[in-house]
């Protein structure tokens, strides 16, 4: 019998002052609605609307971690040509 994987999606939100946050979910319009209702991270509560404007996946949970944390990295004028398409950073193994 396969070994079923869980699913997950890295998303990046851009905030209502021009900030970004990113997150790793299953369902990522869901997490946005948890997010919009102040029931979200911390960071986003005072920051709303959030949209999103970025998203990869589906992937393991560890590998959107691990993606999230890779991303968390950039500065934000990388973030930015990543959101446009215009960087492209591959994955960490």
């Amino acid at each position: 019998m396969a070994v079923k994987r869980k699913r997950a999606f890295l998303y990046i939100l851009k905030c209502a002052d021009g900030t970004f946050y990113i997150g790793t979910a299953r369902e990522v319009a869901k997490r946005l609605a948890i997010h919009n209702a102040r029931k979200g991270a911390k960071y986003t509560r005072s920051r709303l609307p959030v949209r999103v404007v970025y998203q990869e996946g589906p992937m393991s949970l560890t590998r959107a971690l691990r993606r999230e944390y890779q991303l968390k990295q950039l500065t934000r004028a990388k973030k930015q040509a990543l959101i446009k398409g215009r960087l492209i950073v591959p994955t960490l193994r």
